[in-house]
């Protein structure tokens, strides 16, 4: 791959990248650590430990044993072979500044672009209006448990949460960001201490714990169906693909063709750090807990954190738990948003495009703001399940958008050849289908 020149990009960390300067410095430079990589990496794992963090001790006890093994077995290979993956899609465009939209478009044609780009988009929009549904319950929770308050009326409460994000989202990706940055730490930092605080109240159910019938023995049909739909769960909790499109495209456009190196050194050092702190959480919590927790847990619609904060007796962890809760998804919630302005701003640039009109980035922008603000304010008010959209929706598309259509990619575009015939792609591929394959759970409810 190489870079002409003259020329420059806007990357989405804000600052406009002079390519040939950028690249002077070769591998070496690259494989530096700056302040910016530090930056970029606690934004991908910001973007990771969202609502499906804290819904995943839920689903993955729920499924017993069995179901914790299996969480354990996928979760590192997933997130980091297919997230560089879907990285070194997007470095395979032929311009620095084109996103994944573009590249999908540039190799498969504007008909196969226009239906991922839907796809990508509706992908994102589901994610979003779960955290919007996650972040309106965690505030009430707090307000009625933890304040000891009556809670607002719903849509008022909704509209003055989603109105506070949308706001911050509309400074830009480089303020985005920024404040995602600045409470990844904390959020990493608690989430640990949370986990160690409750190693006390461990206990063996969920160690002998699996799916019942009603006679009281072991389901192993109730057990595979579980598992089903415990994969899309595995594959959000693990996903920052929203932002891998913006994150490729700004280390491109500041280090050219070293670019593959560069993120393969971010990626190196974030993946190993979320997967940790991921798993220690959620192993703690549902040790901590007993499978019918779960159960509540799940009717209420509420995350693991709102649930322990309001089953525990202690009022200054009961805080730290609903404010890290709320913290969690809310900033998640940022770093999905860039994935929702790239997924329908690319629709509306492709469909004024083949009507040979221009669509400045400005008006574009403020009817994305405006149409998701709707959306996002609507939907938290009408309070769907969580879990549900996770199960059925966001995770099947996700494991489309992040495992399938990069592998796809691997053996169809010519640049991206090299990267075939590798053992992770076979598990990639495998883990998609799963996952993907879980979107017809909503049909076959319907029979």
């Amino acid at each position: 791959m190489t870079t002409k020149p003259d020329v420059s990009t806007k990357p989405a960390g804000g600052e406009r990248v002079d390519v040939s300067q950028s690249t002077s410095g070769g591998r070496a430079e690259a494989l530096k650590w700056h302040g910016r990589d530090i930056r970029w990496m606690l934004s991908l794992f910001g973007t990771a430990i969202g609502a499906g963090v804290l819904f995943l001790p839920i689903d993955a006890g729920g499924a017993g044993i069995i179901g914790i093994l299996l969480m354990l077995a996928v979760a590192y290979p997933l997130a980091y072979f297919a997230h560089r993956a879907m990285c070194r899609f997007v470095l395979s465009a032929k311009n620095p500044g084109d996103d994944i939209t573009d590249v999908v478009e540039q190799h498969f044609g504007f008909g196969f672009g226009m239906v991922f780009t839907i796809i990508y988009f509706i992908e994102v929009l589901v994610i979003l209006l779960m955290y919007s549904v996650s972040i309106t319950n965690t505030a009430e929770s707090f307000i009625v448990n933890q304040l000891h308050m009556s809670a607002p009326h719903r849509w008022l409460l909704s509209l003055v949460l989603i109105a506070a994000l949308i706001l911050i989202v509309v400074c830009g990706a480089g303020v985005v960001t920024r404040v995602m940055s600045w409470m990844t730490w904390p959020v990493i930092a608690v989430l640990v201490i949370f986990a160690l605080y409750l190693i006390p109240r461990w206990n063996p159910s969920m160690l002998t714990s699996v799916p019942r019938n009603a006679s009281g023995g072991f389901d192993f049909g109730q057990l595979i169906f579980a598992l089903w739909l415990l994969m899309p769960v595995i594959v959000l909790t693990f996903d920052h693909s929203a932002i891998i499109s913006s994150f490729s495209v700004h280390v491109r456009g500041r280090y050219g063709e070293n670019a593959d190196a560069k993120i393969g050194k971010i990626l190196k050092v974030g993946e190993p750090m979320m997967v940790t702190v991921v798993l220690f959480f959620v192993l703690s919590s549902d040790l901590a807990l007993t499978p019918g927790d779960l159960v509540k847990a799940k009717a209420q619609n509420v995350s693991i954190l709102s649930y322990l904060a309001n089953m525990m007796g202690t009022p200054a962890i009961s805080w730290i738990a609903s404010i890290t809760a709320f913290v969690c998804i809310f900033k998640a919630f940022l770093g999905h948003y860039l994935g929702v302005e790239e997924g329908l701003g690319g629709i509306i640039r492709k469909v004024a495009h083949t009507r040979h009109v221009v669509i400045e980035r400005k008006p574009l922008r403020v009817a994305v703001s405006v149409f998701m603000f709707l959306a996002c304010w609507l939907v938290a008010w009408a309070n769907p399940s969580a879990i549900g959209m996770i199960e059925t929706m966001a995770g099947p598309l996700i494991a489309f958008v992040l495992l399938l259509l990069p592998m796809y990619g691997v053996h169809k575009v010519p640049a991206l050849k090299k990267y075939s015939h590798k053992i992770s792609n076979v598990f990639i591929v495998v883990v998609g289908v799963i996952a993907v394959s879980a979107i017809f759970y909503n049909i076959i409810a319907l029979f």
